[in-house]
């Protein structure tokens, strides 16, 4: 079946998408992300929300996807196979489906050693393609992994993420081929500063004709600092920051930095626009969210198409 998201309905429109995104609290306030959904509505066409990022615990992905559904807001449902066996995940799905949450984001999710509970016992049932390839199959032949009928298949339109930057580059445009094969519908990619080495990647992407089989949202994350800059350049595995956008970053005085980032952001939206292939962003403003508004404005993406 089809879903009859926002987000898939702005995409099949043709126009551009604009996503967000936001983590959840680690706690059971429910205010914390009502606070952040209410910055971003009318502002992006869906908001993903992230599954124990950095594998640090706090409050379920799905439970904050059906406040912000409870808000007229459309939820992407992120989900990690680090934490599910096949029986939790597609009960998970079927879970979210019935409260009206259309969108989901298969992931495989940072290992556990990453996080607060390094001693944790991981699953890994499957990986994020097998994942996609499993959540196609619920949609579309309204069948479990096993095979047994769902009585009442979930509507979903599937999602993954992809890194243009990590090594070894040459297999970055396959691993996507296998994404897409496996029944995936949007991408969104890691965070771009590198923007000559994406379009190399995303050249590759059309050489094999891609860009007409999903739709690709470009990530974009606005800088706060220098420290910031230079933590995701040396820290963050498969992130590329080019020395010039640090020290354009140093060149303006430290309590303009943070401007100079939205900035950069605003700059990089613009061209990704101009890419063939891309059909949308992916703002990951991290705790930045009231921000959010001001990118998309400046960027020439406000107001967002009624659909």
């Amino acid at each position: 079946m089809k879903s009859a998201s926002r987000l898939e309905k702005v995409l099949e429109k043709g126009e551009f998408a604009v996503t967000s995104e936001c983590g959840p609290p680690r706690g059971a306030d429910a205010e914390v992300i009502q606070k952040k959904g209410a910055l971003l509505k009318g502002v992006v066409d869906a908001i993903n929300v992230t599954d124990n990022q950095t594998s640090v615990v706090r409050m379920s992905s799905a439970a904050s996807c059906f406040i912000l559904k409870g808000m007229g807001l459309d939820p992407v449902l992120q989900m990690v196979t680090r934490d599910r066996n096949r029986i939790a995940i597609q009960s998970d799905i079927l879970g979210a489906a019935a409260v009206g949450v259309n969108n989901i984001l298969c992931l495989s999710g940072d290992h556990q050693v990453f996080g607060d509970h390094p001693k944790a016992k991981n699953v890994y049932d499957m990986d994020s393609i097998q994942l996609i390839h499993s959540v196609r199959k619920m949609r579309d032949e309204g069948t479990f992994i096993e095979g047994d009928e769902i009585k009442g298949a979930p509507k979903l339109f599937i999602g993954a993420a992809c890194n243009p930057f990590a090594d070894p580059f040459e297999i970055r445009v396959p691993r996507l081929a296998k994404k897409v094969a496996a029944g995936v519908d949007f991408v969104q990619t890691q965070c771009i500063y590198n923007i000559d080495k994406f379009e190399e990647w995303m050249k590759g992407v059309r050489d094999r004709g891609l860009h007409e089989k999903v739709h690709i949202l470009a990530g974009v994350t606005p800088m706060k600092s220098v420290g910031m800059a230079k933590y995701m350049k040396n820290m963050v595995p498969g992130m590329d920051v080019p020395d010039e956008v640090i020290e354009r970053m140093k060149g303006v005085p430290k309590e303009k930095r943070a401007d100079e980032g939205i900035t950069i952001c605003v700059e990089t939206i613009q061209k990704m626009k101009e890419i063939e292939g891309v059909r949308g962003v992916h703002i990951m403003a991290i705790e930045w969210e009231d921000r959010v508004p001001e990118i998309v404005e400046r960027a020439g993406l406000s107001p967002r198409p009624d659909v």
